[in-house]
């Protein structure tokens, strides 16, 4: 594999790193957090109540941006290969596109979700989206050029 140092691949580890302590302070801080950030009257109400849905679904989105973060430095290289690196690097990039565009079709199933909220993190997704994919093709398309 290439390992040239790949600074979309690794800024994307950082945003995924970075948006994944953002999600674990709103579980911390609860329901301030949760309004800060959009989430919605609901789910900044039920954080302050104390009720399990608002942590089991930031702790579930926690430990995804975890897990693509390092997809993100195995591919760069930096760290050991974990299985189907290309494949999984091909799907985050994708999910995050896929998000970053969908949001007006997605907005009407969180209807607590604020407007800045939909615009912020739909630009957020389509920003890392495009890192991972300008960094998967980068890695894939140097080493294709080197086994030539």
């Amino acid at each position: 594999m290439h390992t040239a140092s790949n600074k979309y691949l690794l800024a994307a580890s950082i945003c995924c790193f970075a948006t994944a302590l953002v999600h674990l302070g709103c579980i911390v801080f609860g329901g301030d957090w949760y309004r800060f950030f959009g989430a919605g009257e609901q789910m900044a109400q039920m954080a302050e109540q104390g009720l399990w849905y608002p942590t089991i679904v930031t702790s579930a989105l926690v430990i995804v941006l975890l897990v693509w973060g390092f997809y993100g430095l195995s591919g760069a290289g930096l760290i050991k290969r974990l299985p189907l690196t290309k494949l999984a690097l091909i799907l985050i990039a994708s999910i995050f596109l896929i998000r970053g565009v969908s949001f007006v079709k997605l907005m009407p199933m969180f209807p607590e979700n604020s407007l800045t909220f939909w615009f912020i993190s739909s630009g957020f997704c389509l920003f890392i989206g495009g890192l991972f994919a300008l960094g998967s093709w980068q890695q894939w398309s140097a080493l294709g050029a080197s086994n030539s």
